[in-house]
């Protein structure tokens, strides 16, 4: 059982109106960070493949993310086994609501243990918001064209090493500063999350209490 806060991805969004040539990937981040300061709340579908304890499989999730706030939600569509799972998390706690079992697990941030993924997710949060130096080694890998624009792949190495994964690359689309894809890969180089980020919207007026809200009738257990 690994630690999972799959706020990874949520707040990936990049700008940087320069060319990548004239920067390096800890220029590109630090313009991913100024650019949020915008952003209010985020709205995003996250689909893609992940290994879970029983193998890989499909992953289909509703996320929506208030940045002032440390405040995320994430509603399970994929795979079947999580569906109508939904985890909610702040700055001190992971809540975790479970569908079939009608209980939510309360858990420290820091300690957070949720079933079903065969890797590590917890530092993907800070990794989309603050990619700072002090948590990852940064590298440009790429710089390509697309039919939208310029799109550029980074890759991030983190300092700490008991996360599940070695490295991460996420490619970033200077249409509207934002990332396209995650990848979280293992020491051998193995894919073990492959993410599309997909159906953005920003600034949508989303409330705190509703990202919180899970079922009043549900078992609360505290761990």
């Amino acid at each position: 059982m690994k630690r999972v806060l799959f706020t990874v991805l949520l707040m990936g969004s990049a700008a940087f109106a320069q060319t990548a040539l004239a920067q390096t990937a800890d220029d590109i981040m630090g313009k991913v960070q100024a650019s949020q300061k915008a952003v209010k709340d985020v709205t995003i579908k996250v689909v893609g493949k992940a290994e879970l304890d029983n193998g890989s499989q499909s992953i289909d999730l509703d996320i929506q993310t208030i940045p002032s706030l440390n405040l995320t939600r994430i509603n399970f569509n994929a795979p079947d086994a999580l569906a109508d799972n939904v985890v909610v998390i702040d700055k001190n706690t992971v809540s975790n609501y479970l569908f079939l079992t009608n209980q939510v697990t309360v858990q420290s941030a820091k300690k957070a243990r949720l079933e079903g993924f065969s890797f590590d997710f917890t530092r993907f949060a800070d990794f989309s918001t603050e990619l700072g130096k002090d948590k990852f080694t940064l590298k440009l890998l790429s710089t390509d064209t697309a039919k939208d624009g310029k799109v550029y792949v980074i890759e991030a190495t983190p300092r700490e090493q008991d996360l599940g994964f070695t490295r991460t690359r996420v490619t970033i689309t200077e249409n509207g500063w934002r990332p396209l894809k995650m990848q979280a890969l293992d020491s051998k180089g193995k894919v073990l999350a492959d993410l599309n980020f997909t159906t953005w919207k920003t600034n949508s007026g989303l409330k705190a209490a509703a990202l919180k809200s899970l079922p009043k009738d549900a078992q609360i257990i505290k761990k």
